[in-house]
């Protein structure tokens, strides 16, 4: 596979896509639309966020992506129909937008689904082909994200690390994380891809060079 070769798009677009998220978590942090207990972390923080949570924006997106280009070079021709890709982003559309808009005064979830509605808005009009892989790829990233984000918000312990406002999020959980997660996720990880595509193509990587498709 020797993605390594991919280093400087994709940690360029992993830490782009993260500076956007570390601000947005900055802001809730400072508005208290979640904490972070003090009992599990070092002590060190910034704005707010502990160190581990700095990493988080590096380390998840890493990790997260390498599964989905993994699926992508083992499994080449595992994908969506172009068709069946854009009805799935169209509903996921009318969703997040009907989400966002009746639930304006709740912040957390009119930014999360917000920006996720915004995000299938241009995937709808630019129709990304990689959306067709990626859709599938999430399925399976999920997975680990779902025990990671549950070992964070409380599913086994009494006093979690990650907590939330529950006036600023639907207090829909799946497992013990809102299900707002779910969508930032989404974005913060299907940007990422979208940013790396752009960076490889910019720089003239060969396709050679790049993993099965």
């Amino acid at each position: 596979m020797n993605f390594i070769r991919f280093w400087k798009p994709y940690f360029l677009a992993i830490i782009t896509v993260g500076i956007f998220f570390i601000l947005w978590d900055i802001y809730f942090a400072y508005q208290n639309v979640w904490g972070f207990n003090d009992e599990y972390l070092m002590g060190i923080r910034w704005f707010k966020l502990p160190l581990e949570e700095w990493l988080f924006f590096l380390l998840i997106p890493y990790s997260s992506n390498f599964i989905h280009y993994s699926l992508e070079y083992f499994f080449p021709k595992l994908q969506l129909t172009k068709k069946l890709t854009q009805w799935i982003s169209v509903l996921l559309l009318i969703v997040s937008a009907s989400v966002f808009a009746t639930n304006l005064d709740r912040i957390y979830t009119a930014a999360s689904f917000g920006l996720f509605a915004l995000l299938m808005i241009f995937q709808i009009f630019y129709q990304w082909e990689y959306a067709r892989k990626f859709y599938i790829s999430f399925v399976l990233i999920y997975v680990p994200f779902f025990f990671v984000n549950s070992a964070l918000t409380g599913s086994y312990s009494e006093n979690p690390l990650v907590f939330y406002d529950n006036n600023e999020n639907l207090g829909i959980r799946v497992g013990t994380m809102p299900l707002e997660d779910s969508f930032y996720c989404f974005s913060m990880l299907y940007g990422s891809v979208l940013l790396f595509e752009y960076f490889r193509r910019k720089w003239n990587y060969s396709l050679s060079m790049s993993v099965k498709s």
